[in-house]
């Protein structure tokens, strides 16, 4: 991907953040991350998987003076989808009508995505630029999730400029209801599986 930035993290750290790192005494450590590793701007197998196993992520948005704009997006696991190595793209559900989003991508295209796993204590972010499309029906037929009861209203597009991750520090550790019920039933079902077998046991030494 062709790009005026010297670094991907170039998408971040502007002259005003790099400046503040150096005044703090973190550039360095940045300039090496920078010339070594860096941020990635591919969507690898890596990050295809941690999509594939999310539910839930926060979409940032400005419009064209810079007031910015974050907005929840949620569905089943996997219902933000992997186009290609630079790619993603989700059914938009029909929600307040309020369009907060969508009119800031109207006038600005620049967007973020911030994806928090509280279970795994594992965060992703994201930046790039997202578009609305609003008349390809088959594109949101494909994108919509199976079963799921939501109204599709249009579909968004979203480019990977750059993407990392952050360590788990100060992450609290959360689980989902729904997996912490399953966890329970299945502990549930074994002690039950349990007490059955000591009731037999008791009764052939009675």
């Amino acid at each position: 991907m062709t790009s005026s930035l010297s670094y991907p993290s170039d998408v971040a750290f502007s002259p005003a953040v790099k400046a503040i790192q150096t005044r703090k005494g973190s550039r360095e450590a940045y300039a090496h991350v920078e010339q070594t590793r860096g941020w990635r701007t591919d969507i690898d197998a890596d990050l295809a998987a941690f999509l594939a196993e999310t539910t839930s992520f926060y979409l940032s948005t400005a419009s064209a003076d810079g007031q910015p704009y974050i907005q929840h997006r949620g569905g089943p696991a996997g219902f933000i989808k992997v186009l290609d190595s630079h790619t993603l793209a989700f059914a938009d559900f029909a929600g307040n009508r309020q369009y907060i989003t969508q009119g800031n991508l109207a006038e600005n295209p620049k967007a973020h995505i911030f994806i928090m796993d509280y279970a795994h204590r594992r965060r992703v972010k994201i930046w790039g630029e997202a578009k609305v499309v609003e008349d390809d029906p088959a594109l949101t037929r494909s994108l919509m999730p199976q079963g799921y009861r939501a109204r599709p209203e249009q579909v968004i597009l979203f480019t990977v400029k750059a993407w990392d991750t952050n360590c788990p520090q100060h992450i609290p550790q959360k689980f989902d209801a729904a997996d912490v019920a399953a966890a329970l039933a299945s502990r549930d079902a074994r002690i039950a599986e349990l007490e059955a077998e000591l009731a037999k046991v008791k009764g052939a030494t009675a």
